[in-house]
């Protein structure tokens, strides 16, 4: 079966739905499928061919107004023209799935939105408005929508209108093989290791973080991400004059983040609008307690141990009192992955294969 993976980026860019694309991709290669990636690639200087692990991928460069939409519409006239079994899009939020629906021609089609509801950004919000008239239309041409959340489900079905029957959910997914080794059990010391992973953008609540290091003097923050909301972010810190207290990391290799997964004794993710939160599960599996925002597919991950979940509105005081609870249980003690309710992408694409032989 020859496919095609439609998605807005792709590595060695970074973010949940490149993970995700990527992970699915190989492992599809490794079972004897041909696979395709076809995505675009806004700064233009990444190859426009290459093969990445067995994955073939083709780019096409991009406009990408206030790093969204990403649209690149000689995607279409491609897509058009080859011949995939099926194609399987990604990422309501950008244009490159429409591209994809357009071009079906009596193909089979499987959607996965990663869908939030919103615009992330005031602009991204104000072109979500005019583009959702367009963009539901390719709920239509899927033959199936895979949601990698419970959360993501209800508001797909809700949103437009879908029939039950058709939007199923496959979570997303880990290699667990690599945090089978990645150490439990708290630190020594008094300093408290906070961490976010992540893309730097307002949304994400990193903000919250800094603003609550002043109440926190035994602690330090790391930040392993990069965005457009990194300015702020670094002018928020000066202002509150815990700079010095501050790391931070725009790229490392796989080893080192998930050293610093493990090393970190709290793990901070505050995001408004998260479809899955695959960093909350890295963190998790690598023997780290989380903190998250309540009201998203994040809150699938809370469990009042582990876990612990913030209501809206995120406040200073609330988040310095849920690190407090998460220290003083010691709960780092305690946090083998097989208690984890966390999947394996090999079990993911397992699942992905057969609703891609189900569709006739």
């Amino acid at each position: 079966m020859k496919i095609a993976q439609v998605c807005p980026r792709y590595y060695p860019d970074i973010g949940g739905v490149e993970t995700h694309v990527q992970e699915i991709s190989e492992r599809l290669v490794k079972r004897g499928f041909k696979v395709e990636v076809v995505c675009t690639d806004p700064s233009g200087i990444l190859c426009r061919h290459e093969i990445i692990n067995g994955v073939t991928v083709t780019r096409f460069r991009s406009f990408a107004p206030g790093e969204a939409y990403y649209i690149a519409p000689q995607m279409y006239f491609y897509l058009k023209g080859q011949s995939y079994d099926l194609v399987h899009a990604h990422s309501y939020h950008a244009l490159p799935a429409l591209f994809a629906a357009l071009a079906k021609n009596g193909r089979r089609m499987v959607f996965t939105p990663h869908y939030h509801r919103s615009g992330h950004t005031l602009i991204r919000d104000v072109l979500h408005k005019p583009y959702r008239l367009i963009g539901s239309g390719i709920f239509g041409k899927a033959d199936k929508v895979i949601c990698v959340s419970g959360h993501e489900r209800r508001k797909v079905i809700e949103d437009f209108n879908m029939p039950e029957g058709k939007v199923i959910v496959i979570p997303n997914g880990l290699d667990l093989e690599e945090f089978k080794n990645t150490g439990y059990g708290g630190k020594d010391g008094s300093r408290i290791t906070l961490l976010y992973v992540g893309r730097l953008e307002e949304y994400k609540g990193v903000q919250h973080i800094i603003n609550a290091l002043p109440l926190l003097r035994d602690s330090r923050l790391e930040i392993i991400g990069q965005g457009p909301y990194e300015p702020g972010l670094r002018k928020l810190a000066e202002k509150l004059l815990v700079t010095e207290r501050i790391n931070w990391y725009k790229q490392m290799t796989r080893e080192e983040l998930l050293r610093h997964y493990a090393s970190a004794d709290v793990f901070i993710m505050l995001s408004r609008h998260e479809a899955y939160g695959i960093t909350v599960a890295e963190a998790l599996a690598s023997g780290t307690p989380c903190i998250v925002a309540a009201g998203s597919a994040l809150d699938e991950f809370v469990d009042g141990k582990r876990c612990l979940g913030i209501e809206a509105p995120v406040t200073t005081d609330k988040l310095v009192g849920a690190i407090r609870q998460l220290r003083e249980s010691h709960i780092k003690d305690d946090m083998k992955i097989e208690k984890l309710p966390i999947h394996d992408w090999n079990d993911v694409t397992d699942k992905l294969i057969e609703v891609y032989r189900s569709i006739k």
